[in-house]
């Protein structure tokens, strides 16, 4: 394999992904526990992206906060593919996400149920999925950075019944990234959704934090790095296991969205100057996660 081959496994897919960030994005800040990551994902469509999808999220946020509401999230929007945003929550257990629900104000409910008309309207498509973290295919389980500005959002579908192979294959990137500080990450895998298009399989998230795009030419710098740190047998196994066990991967790159996000006041200390447009409403929440379970990043 060769160097600019390794560099795009390094940069954005795969978990060799550097600075893959535990995207467990907004409650990891205050438990660092938290092992469960929820992602609701809303396509907008041509033309209805930008301030008029930011102004119908802002109508959720002011009948929430209204309203005494309890969820935060981190929103995020994208650079690269569908016009969409990405909204992420995280939880220490699956039971949380159940005495969340149960502890939405009703009113609150019924606020964000009249809002949801006018959000309807500018979208296209709604889905929402539920992830599980998988700290043996990661080099990092910690909160986001402060500072963090862009997520690279990988997505991969592995072969039914191959995902021995790709954990394998996991693995010898995470061990290849230990003297490679650029390279640190968070690996998910689904537990309720369904992948992007028509590939069915096991399906892993890789989300990688990145403060500026001096970042991501950082990782893509460091690939040669990676390759002589495994070497030439090492890169020849990835190569195979690769081919055995992935059936499709997608990468995209999104950027942190702070008129659309929720975050808890503990981010909102730390990064005042990013997050300042939502100090107001740190306490608000965005809609319940109620949506139909289905993935696609």
């Amino acid at each position: 394999m060769n160097a600019i081959r390794v560099c795009r496994f390094l940069s954005v897919p795969l978990l060799a992904s550097a600075g893959f960030f535990t995207a467990i994005a907004v409650h990891a800040q205050e438990n660092p526990d938290a092992k469960v990551l929820m992602i609701q994902r809303e396509v907008t469509k041509p033309g209805k992206d930008g301030a008029i999808h930011e102004a119908t999220e802002a109508a959720f946020i002011r009948a929430v906060q209204a309203n005494k509401g309890n969820i935060h999230y981190i929103a995020l929007t994208s650079l690269s593919g569908q016009n969409r945003a990405l909204f992420m929550s995280a939880y220490p257990s699956l039971a949380a996400i159940d005495a969340e629900r149960k502890t939405m104000p009703a009113a609150a409910l019924a606020a964000m149920d009249k809002a949801m008309v006018a959000d309807g309207d500018v979208l296209s498509e709604q889905a929402s999925s539920i992830w599980l973290r998988r700290d043996d295919l990661s080099t990092n389980v910690g909160g986001p950075p402060v500072g963090m500005r862009y997520l690279e959002v990988s997505e991969y579908i592995v072969k039914p019944g191959h995902e021995h192979e790709f954990e394998e294959l996991a693995k010898m990137y995470v061990d290849g990234a230990k003297k490679i500080p650029e390279f640190h990450w968070t690996a998910y895998q689904m537990a309720y959704g369904a992948p992007v298009g028509n590939s069915h399989g096991p399906t892993f998230l890789v989300l990688t934090a990145l403060k500026s795009g001096s970042e991501a030419d950082a990782e893509f710098a460091a690939g040669k790095r990676f390759e002589d740190a495994v070497g030439e047998d090492g890169m020849k196994k990835i190569a195979e296991l690769e081919a055995a066990s992935v059936a499709s991967e997608m990468t995209n790159l999104f950027a942190v969205s702070p008129k659309m996000s929720i975050p808890p006041e503990s981010m909102v200390k730390a990064d005042p100057d990013f997050w300042k447009v939502k100090t107001s409403t740190s306490a608000a929440a965005k809609k319940p996660a109620a949506k139909p379970a289905a993935s696609g990043q």
